[in-house]
């Protein structure tokens, strides 16, 4: 399955009966199977306009499309989330009282057969590096294996687009190049679309793409130097 296409058009979203403009008249633009990474400082908008994308909130205007899909105006918001798009977050939201395997069948509950959200969990693993972990619970992981874990369980349902929020700042640099080096095999092998905020120049050089928000505006848009024709 490729990845999915973005088009935010003109989008604006505002908090506390519209004293607070957190989003400004944005629009942006993923190609299919691109990794953008998403800039600012804090407060600027970048989780919000994440937030949106993924359907966890609805823009005051303007129109976000992914795969062809209108989210703002979904009735079926949840089978989007659960198909369509998932979510790395910075801290990796793992369900303690659950092995890894445990964890990443949780996208897939209702969805597939136990045996076969087992098979896939395990396989899942696997590719992330964990093959030997899949029975450990996340206080006995690192935190590298634990965020592993959380790239594994958003990737249960094949989905097109991927959302990362600050996915890599919790960790110390190596680890962090290790799994941004993993979120970009994603998307070459899998052609999964990525939006990946982050605050750290040397994980924004390693994207396709540098978009950088700022007080709800979209204030410039470069390719990475990494990416650049020389």
């Amino acid at each position: 399955m490729s990845g999915a296409q973005v088009d935010v058009r003109n989008v604006r979203k505002s908090f506390e009966h519209g004293r607070i403009s957190a989003l400004v008249d944005v629009s942006l633009h993923l190609d299919e199977g691109e990794l953008v990474a998403l800039t600012g400082p804090s407060g600027g908008g970048k989780s919000t306009l994440l937030n949106l994308i993924g359907a966890l909130d609805r823009p005051d205007a303007g129109e976000i499309v992914v795969a062809g899909l209108d989210v703002a105006t979904l009735d079926d918001q949840a089978r989007y989330r659960a198909e369509t798009v998932a979510f790395v977050f910075q801290f990796h939201n793992l369900i303690t009282t659950l092995n890894a395997v445990e964890n990443v069948q949780i996208p897939m509950l209702g969805m597939r057969p136990r045996a076969e959200r087992e098979r896939r969990a395990n396989e899942l693993l696997g590719e992330v590096g964990l093959g030997d972990r899949t029975r450990n619970y996340p206080p006995t992981l690192s935190g590298g294996e634990r965020q592993r874990v959380a790239i594994a369980r958003a990737l249960a349902n094949e989905p097109r687009l991927l959302l990362a929020d600050e996915p890599t700042g919790a960790l110390d640099s190596e680890t962090g190049a290790q799994i941004l080096d993993l979120l970009r095999r994603v998307r070459d092998e899998r052609g999964t679309t990525i939006l990946l905020v982050t605050n750290d120049d040397a994980v924004a050089a390693q994207a396709d793409r540098v978009v950088q928000i700022r007080d709800g505006l979209l204030s410039s848009s470069e390719t990475s130097a990494l990416q650049a024709p020389s």
